[in-house]
């Protein structure tokens, strides 16, 4: 795919074709990943971090305060079915 830079200030710039924004979600402001090699240049989409809970829970400080009654209060929201 051939792209024309245009001058933007002192930079040079070209735009992101709309099927790659569409393919990987992108948005104003999103950040993509440059590699840069000889006259080589590829944009890759960096991956969401994956978490698991217990991984979360190691971080956690110890001794947060906990909501008193907690267990005892009415469901709210859509798990209530």
């Amino acid at each position: 795919m051939l792209q024309t830079l245009r001058k933007a200030g002192g930079s040079l710039v070209m735009t992101v074709p709309r099927v790659f924004v569409e393919q990987n979600g992108l948005n104003d402001g999103s950040q993509v990943e440059l590699h840069l090699s000889g006259k080589k240049m590829t944009v890759e989409v960096p991956s969401k971090p994956r978490y698991k809970l217990a991984q979360l829970m190691a971080e956690m400080p110890e001794g947060l305060p906990r909501v008193e009654g907690w267990d005892e209060m009415p469901s709210a929201g859509l798990e209530i079915g």
